[in-house]
């Protein structure tokens, strides 16, 4: 019994060092992993959020090519001022539609499609605004569908004009003296003739008897007219011929569609009335109506 009692103080110390040595030896094991699995968890920078690397990976995978989705190429119609062009683009499925432009990758300009009801359609032609006569602009259309998902296009390019050809805009100083109706005063007639691309003035219904007259203020010798048709995602509201009256002699009518349509006029005149002659119908107007001197 003697010879024991050292012998089983030595085993029990013994023991103690053995899980002593494990403990040295496997919890730095445990921490390790704990702070990896923490690292992994949090790469996004919004573990508050629950971000995770997965979530990041499959919002980058719902980008998908704009192509699948296009029905027809992509067209841009340069204006002959050199200041303004309209991409044209129509799609299979109904998206919000919006084009990055600029100079260089970068971009910096944006540009939404948008009409009266909002939300997405089919048919999209936003206006790209302030370009320079003479320049190359990249751009890139990006759209929206009712299901989240985000088509994109590679990167494109147009040059616009060298040069405006049409002349000075006379209109820009007139004043709106009598118009067929306006659908409200956000679309109202002086949006017709404020020089922006990006207001219009719309009637409310009249199709083909929408009419909008202006006082140039003194009379003016006038070497033609531009009309800018403002038209609908539906296809309704393009004036596809319009005529000019000036001092009670009517001119025209002249073909229009999208975009600038401009004729050549010789006439001196101070009040000139344009008058819709045929039309796709409904909230009929003008984005822009020009007259050059």
């Amino acid at each position: 019994m003697e010879d024991q009692t050292p012998k089983s103080r030595i085993g029990a110390r013994g023991i103690l060092l053995i899980f002593a040595a494990i403990g040295i030896l496997v919890l730095p094991v445990i921490f390790g992993i704990l702070i990896s699995r923490d690292t992994g968890s949090s790469d996004t920078g919004d573990g508050a959020m629950g971000g995770s690397d997965t979530t990041a990976t499959a919002a980058m995978a719902s980008v998908r090519d704009l192509d699948e989705i296009l029905e027809g190429p992509v067209s841009v119609e340069p204006d002959p001022s050199g200041t303004a062009a309209v991409v044209r683009a129509e799609t299979a499925i109904d998206v919000v539609c919006a084009v990055s432009f600029g100079p260089d990758s970068t971009f910096g300009g944006l540009a939404t499609d948008d009409d009266m009801e909002g939300g997405g359609h089919r048919n999209h032609h936003p206006v790209l605004t302030s370009l320079e006569p003479g320049v190359t602009y990249l751009y890139r259309i990006t759209g929206i569908a009712a299901d989240g998902t985000v088509y994109q296009s590679d990167t494109m390019e147009f040059t616009m004009p060298g040069s405006a050809a049409a002349g000075t805009n006379l209109a820009l100083g007139g004043t709106v003296v009598e118009v067929s109706s306006e659908y409200s005063a956000t679309y109202a007639a002086s949006n017709a003739f404020d020089g922006s691309l990006s207001t219009e003035w719309s009637s409310n219904g009249d199709g083909d008897e929408a009419f909008i007259t202006i006082d140039l203020g003194t009379p003016m010798s006038v070497t033609g007219v531009g009309l800018r048709t403002r038209e609908m995602s539906d296809g309704t509201s393009i004036t596809t011929a319009f005529t000019v009256t000036v001092d009670a002699q009517t001119y025209g009518p002249f073909e229009s569609g999208p975009g600038l349509s401009a004729v050549d006029l010789d006439v001196t005149g101070q009040v000139f009335r344009f008058d819709v002659d045929t039309s796709t119908g409904g909230n009929t107007g003008a984005v822009e109506i020009e007259i050059y001197g």
